[in-house]
């Protein structure tokens, strides 16, 4: 990405006014940091959620002012999680951000919650900004979705296309990745590739250009295709990755972030309000690209309820 793009991926919650957030157990540092920049930002207008007393006390010894900040005690990271997802469903909140609970604990909250849910599979898209590759790659799902079957992945899919149509992709490119590029009985996610491509055909997944299965170097780069002698109309210009299953997802990512200079953000879409989900590991920008994510998707629910 050049800066230009940068600063245009940075302004597109211009205009758009901060959505109230309920920020899950912030009892961490780095946590608690990210969520009150975020609302410094203009991005949403944070609620802390979580046991008062150690948050309180963590924002002393970290020189942090919580003056106007408004808290909802919980008792515990349980808890926490269960009061946020019920702050949602009363309309309180327009977001969840995940703060220093595990991911589990958050979305078994949300997903415990029938009301939470909607016709679509709830699903994970990180936003990776690679100085490599010349525009920002979205990848799912790498954090949510352990093994999701076919009917699964075509949600998974539909959540992304949505997300970069909301982010000014009119049309993203997706592949469907694999180890290799033919159909091989003996991959199963060969199988599933070709038939969200068939789906796409059909229109059951609608928005966007669809190509698999797809090795990774054949989906990034248009000269590893040309070399392997095939044609696809997503090669060198894919928008959104889409992984087999959460393992190779999540290690995709993170190779990306950590070895490539990557920089990530991710939001989990498909349900009532979008949750900005971070790494325990994620510095204050990772979460205040996460909580932009998410003020772009809470704006779009107020235009288009999911």
């Amino acid at each position: 990405m050049n800066e230009s793009q940068r600063q245009a991926w940075w302004a597109l919650g211009n205009g758009l006014d901060p959505v109230r957030c309920a920020v899950v157990h912030p009892c961490e540092a780095g946590a608690l940091k990210g969520a009150l920049e975020a609302g410094q930002a203009g991005l949403i207008v944070p609620v802390l959620v979580g046991p008062e007393g150690r948050i309180r006390e963590l924002a002393q010894r970290e020189g942090i002012d919580l003056s106007g900040v408004e808290v909802v005690p919980a008792p515990f990271s349980h808890a926490s999680a269960e009061t946020a997802v019920a702050l949602a469903l009363q309309g309180r909140v327009e977001a969840l951000m995940k703060g220093s609970l595990h991911t589990d604990e958050l979305m078994h909250a949300a997903l415990s919650a029938p009301e939470f849910r909607t016709k679509r599979r709830l699903s994970h898209v990180f936003r990776l900004e690679v100085p490599l590759y010349d525009k920002p790659l979205l990848i799912t799902d790498a954090a949510l979705n352990i093994r999701p079957t076919l009917s699964e992945k075509a949600d998974i899919v539909q959540n992304a296309v949505e997300l970069a149509q909301i982010l000014g992709i009119e049309s993203p490119k997706v592949a469907i990745l694999s180890a290799v590029e033919t159909v091989n009985p003996a991959i199963p996610s060969t199988l599933d590739a070709a038939a969200l491509c068939k789906m796409a055909d059909r229109g059951q997944i609608t928005g966007a250009v669809l190509d698999g299965p797809l090795a990774f170097d054949s989906a990034i780069s248009r000269e590893a295709a040309a070399i392997k002698q095939f044609r696809s109309p997503v090669s060198g210009e894919v928008d959104i990755l889409v992984v087999p299953d959460l393992e190779s997802g999540n290690m995709l990512a993170k190779q990306l972030e950590y070895l490539a200079g990557g920089t990530a953000s991710g939001v989990v879409v498909g349900g009532r309000v979008p949750v900005a989900l971070t790494s325990r590991a994620d510095g204050a920008q990772a979460r205040i690209g996460s909580a932009l994510l998410a003020k772009l998707v809470a704006h779009q629910n107020r235009r288009q309820a999911p």
